[in-house]
């Protein structure tokens, strides 16, 4: 008999989880890129980000695809931290939607009426092979009818097992406590909190557990719904890990919240289904404290998000992030011209190190750009944006006449260094299809004009103690001219069929963007020297000591 009723439970199980996967994949092509366009277009404030993450979970029924989804739009760029946690938030409210879904079942005792007819229209439209719609939406009605079917059999299995769990511990807080473990440990292992909750409801609504206890089991679901999102962002990016850290922080401290609530809560959800016209029944009841549960905590966390993401932000920071932040530029030491020219050459020669890593990665590969490359050029970007807004920090202060002609020069080499960037890009990618010169000469005199151009790369670096912008002029000239000679011998070779003509071309090209980084390198140095040497020593030092 035992036996009977484990496999039946078993068994109950499988069909709602098959139900449940069905159900999502059918609606997931089905709706085809009409989700994705509510996610990316419907996030521009709080509210909306809340009702949009609420109305595609409770259409999909999955809350870990639309956190999946989130976390693309925000590694993407389309989304930020603070619109992707506002997206988690209505999740978990849509989320919701499983309990609703199986309390309404439940009463209105149509399951066997609906759950066969839906199973076998869903298979009818999924052997329509022509329409790949047709076969998602047949798919989503199967998935119903063997949701319901397994909830059906959850329910007998329940209602017939002649089994009750009294009040564990007494009916205390340990009762709660114990309750609470259960329901997120069966979310863990199950991974999915709609599970959880179906036995919840359905062991509520066969009398095998009391009120309170149910609502201690959801609570425990709730939790244990972030187990999910956390085994997902093990690995993943940094944004992935915060949006998962924001699902975590926002259940537990609902959880918490709830758990200290619920003797209230229960009290006051007892009126509802008076007011709603529903009958109060134990599973109407739990689908009730359920969703009151996860709006609740909304509330109450919403006033605090901003200072979430602010946190969030300095969490799971990635080496590119870290590079990203300005290491010199203080706004205290806007106000005070000396230290704040110091300040920008210090950090602008950081700029003019990672432009000159991105040429040197850029002329060496013939892969085409790296992920290491793509990288610079974004923390470049972001460098120069600080720079920028520093600047104008400086300038609102008391500057003197005879350095306000320095600031535009701090821009001019960011504009340098960032076209070195945009330029390495470009020969990492004409590199990757170019074809090789066969021609031994030709091929030795690009070598060495790529190493020419490497050292001056090296050359230019104006924090060695032997920088001097003379020399590196003087080296420059000399990389001019084997420019020029190096021009010249393609055209020789284009013109004598030593080399084809379009490989000719390409080859011009390139040089002249190899060339274009060599003159901007140095002519960034060369202005970078004007904010070094803008102001004596030994006034920088007095001036040091009087800010200190």
């Amino acid at each position: 008999m035992h036996l009977s009723i484990l496999g039946s439970f078993i068994g109950g199980i499988g069909l709602f989880l098959l139900g449940m996967q069905l159900m999502t994949e059918g609606l997931k092509i089905a709706a085809g890129n009409a989700l994705r366009t509510i996610l990316e277009r419907s996030t521009s404030t709080p509210l909306r980000g809340i009702l949009s993450g609420a109305l595609i979970t409770s259409l999909v029924q999955s809350s870990g695809a639309v956190t999946v989804a989130t976390i693309g739009f925000v590694n993407a760029g389309l989304m930020d931290l603070m619109q992707a946690i506002t997206v988690v938030y209505g999740s978990n409210i849509g989320h919701t939607m499983i309990g609703w879904l199986v309390s309404l079942t439940d009463f209105q005792g149509a399951i066997k009426l609906v759950a066969l007819p839906l199973i076998g229209l869903g298979m009818l439209l999924r052997l329509n092979r022509g329409n790949r719609r047709y076969e998602a939406l047949g798919e989503t009605l199967a998935g119903f009818g063997v949701f319901f079917t397994g909830i059906d059999l959850l329910r007998t299995t329940f209602a017939e097992s002649g089994l009750g769990m009294p009040a564990i511990l007494g009916g205390g807080i340990l009762s709660h406590l114990a309750f609470l473990a259960i329901g997120l440990l069966l979310t863990v292992i199950m991974q999915s909190s709609s599970a959880t909750m179906v036995i919840t409801l359905t062991a509520a609504a066969g009398g095998l557990i009391p009120l309170d206890s149910g609502a201690s089991m959801v609570i425990g679901a709730n939790i244990g719904s972030t187990s999910t999102a956390a085994l997902a962002a093990l690995g993943a990016t940094p944004n992935a890990k915060r949006v998962a850290a924001a699902h975590v922080i926002f259940n537990l401290a609902t959880g918490a919240v709830a758990l200290l609530l619920l003797p209230f809560l229960l009290h006051a959800l007892l009126v509802f289904p008076e007011l709603l016209h529903l009958p109060a029944n134990a599973t109407i009841l739990l689908a009730l404290f359920h969703t009151s549960v996860n709006i609740l905590g909304v509330c109450l966390i919403w006033p605090f998000t901003r200072l979430l993401v602010k946190q969030l932000k300095g969490w799971f920071r990635s080496h590119e992030e870290d590079e990203a932040r300005p290491l010199y530029l203080d706004r205290n030491i806007a106000a005070t011209p000396v230290l704040a020219f110091h300040a920008l050459a210090k950090e602008i020669e950081r700029i003019g190190n990672i432009a000159r890593r991105m040429a040197k990665g850029a002329m060496s590969s013939e892969a085409g750009p790296s992920i290491q490359l793509d990288a610079d050029r974004r923390i470049l970007l972001k460098l120069e944006i600080e720079v920028g807004n520093f600047i104008n920090l400086v300038r609102r202060g008391s500057l003197p006449e005879e350095l306000d002609h320095v600031l535009p020069n701090a821009l001019r080499v960011t504009s340098y260094y960032r076209e070195i960037a945009d330029v390495s890009l470009r020969v990492a990618k004409m590199q990757q299809h170019s074809r090789p010169v066969e021609d031994t000469a030709l091929a030795q005199e690009i070598g060495e004009y790529k190493q020419q151009v490497v050292k001056l790369l090296e050359m230019s670096d104006v924090a060695r103690k032997d920088y001097t912008p003379e020399e590196c002029a003087a080296l420059f000239k000399e990389t001019e001219e084997m420019y020029r000679h190096l021009k010249s011998s393609l055209l020789k070779a284009g013109t004598k069929n030593l080399l084809p003509v379009g490989l000719m071309v390409s080859l011009i090209d390139l040089m002249s963007d190899v060339r274009r980084i060599a003159d901007q390198i140095e002519k960034g140095a060369r202005y970078l020297t004007t904010l070094t040497r803008a102001t004596p020593e030994e006034e920088a030092v007095f001036s040091a000591k009087t800010a200190l």
